[in-house]
């Protein structure tokens, strides 16, 4: 339920929905979206891209596998190079493994996978287990 929206009326809701819809756009034919920050770029792949103008503003929301890589000074993409191994903290590695109810090894190797994300090492191994 949404707040302001008292209880049970459907109508509204149902009003305010074709209302959000009307003004979103989806870009379906995105190949990748870059994101440059001072000292590396986020590349997110195979993205879906929505943009939705709430209130005069409009918000980008982005979807798609994420990697970071250094920043380029030319404006082209460098070659593709596999980033260097970062130290995996034991803590994390602990808590994947308990987490997901493998061994420290798997969980490792998981978070290695996963760029040293906890959460996305845990989703990728429950979703393994299935």
């Amino acid at each position: 339920m949404m707040p302001g929206m008292g209880r049970g009326n459907s109508r509204q809701m149902r009003q305010m929905m074709k209302k959000l819809q009307q003004n979103m756009r989806e870009y379906d034919d995105v190949e990748e979206v870059i994101i440059r920050r001072r000292n590396s770029e986020i590349v997110i792949t195979d993205a879906s891209v929505t943009e939705m103008d709430i209130q005069g503003q409009t918000s980008w929301q982005i979807m798609g596998e994420a990697r970071e890589r250094a920043k380029t000074t030319s404006g082209e993409a460098p070659a593709e190079e596999e980033p260097a191994p970062a130290e995996i903290p034991q803590e994390d590695i602990e808590l994947v493994a308990g987490q997901a109810g493998v061994s420290e090894e798997e969980a490792k190797a998981a978070l290695e996978a996963c760029g040293g994300e906890p959460a996305e090492a845990i989703i990728k191994l429950l979703s393994e287990k299935g």
